[in-house]
């Protein structure tokens, strides 16, 4: 077949080229901190429409820097018991979907959770002031200030507050919550496990956010990756902050998060994505050190196929 990337025996070994800070573990043990000491001032909102077997919800709650989040939240009409839960994250630059697409989680008795990301397609603000460009993509967002200001810092701490909420709801069974999600939302499924480790089982299907500079060196610095380019060509055109750079990515890159994980994980990837590339997804999933499985599709790029939506749908029942 085709290769866009390594062959996979070489993807199976290997370990990322993105740097990791010195103080990585450091920075986000603070971080965490930080999101223990924000009250969330969580509010339910029913929807206006409710169906027969479900009620439908608006979850509004404060995050880290005092934003204001948005999340969508189903769970079965009438089931007061503690049943599972899964939180649901999106696509780059999307935003949490519908309702009625979340309820499909109620037919197996779960409640779900979808969440807005701050400052993209949906109704989550993104309130904290940042310095540097604010142009073309959250990557490069907060990298010319501290390693505080990065953009996805925050992101990927709603992602962890998020699933702290569901374990809070007097309807949810704590012990069951899972986390999932697609492209962005793979990347952020990662890192919400990693930043809450009692998630049971996580989903993420051809994650983004991984080994920046992997994908740099394989000149696919476009389509999602693009803004690092821009920010090379604008700002740093000589690259002689190159390494310094990356460096500071490195904070914010699922590889260096996934040691972290406990939850029980299944991977969707495609030997042909060029959007994401398989070594990223292979940087990341060779490290979580919790059971694990990837199902790879050697046909597929940055899609999913047809089985995969069933596959990790039957996956997430069995919690």
């Amino acid at each position: 077949m085709p290769l866009i990337d390594m062959p996979l025996h070489e993807l199976q070994a290997y370990q990322g080229r993105n740097p990791k800070p010195d103080d990585f573990d450091a920075y986000w043990d603070a971080a965490l901190r930080e999101l223990d000491a924000v009250d969330p001032q969580i509010e339910i909102v029913p929807d206006a429409f409710q169906p027969p077997y479900a009620q439908f919800h608006h979850l509004w709650f404060t995050g880290v820097g005092g934003a204001r989040l948005h999340a969508l939240y189903v769970r079965p009409k009438g089931v007061d018991e503690p049943h599972p839960a899964v939180v649901q994250f999106h696509g780059y630059s999307g935003n949490a979907g519908a309702l009625a697409d979340l309820a499909r989680w109620v037919a197996l008795g779960f409640s779900a959770l979808a969440l807005d990301v701050r400052g993209q397609g949906g109704l989550s603000q993104d309130a904290s002031p940042r310095p540097g460009m604010n142009l073309r993509g959250h990557i490069v967002r907060g990298l010319d200030g501290r390693p505080e200001d990065l953009y996805y810092r925050s992101v990927f701490l709603d992602c962890a507050q998020l699933a702290r909420i569901a374990m809070g709801l007097p309807e949810v069974d704590p012990d069951r919550v899972a986390a999932t999600g697609g492209s962005q939302g793979g990347g952020l499924t990662l890192a919400c496990a990693a930043l809450e480790p009692r998630i049971r089982k996580a989903a993420p299907v051809y994650p983004f956010l991984c080994d920046y500079l992997r994908v740099w060196e394989m000149d696919l610095a476009k389509d999602a990756y693009d803004e690092i380019k821009y920010y090379f060509r604008c700002f740093d055109p000589g690259h002689r902050s190159e390494r310094e750079i990356f460096t500071r990515l490195g904070y914010i890159d699922c590889q260096h998060l996934a040691p972290r994980i406990r939850a029980t994980t299944a991977f969707v990837t495609g030997l042909m994505d060029t959007i994401c590339p398989p070594s990223t997804q292979f940087a990341a999933y060779n490290k979580i050190q919790a059971p694990k499985e990837m199902w790879i599709y050697p046909d597929y790029a940055h899609e999913t196929p047809p089985e995969a939506s069933d596959r990790a749908f039957e996956f997430l029942a069995r919690l």
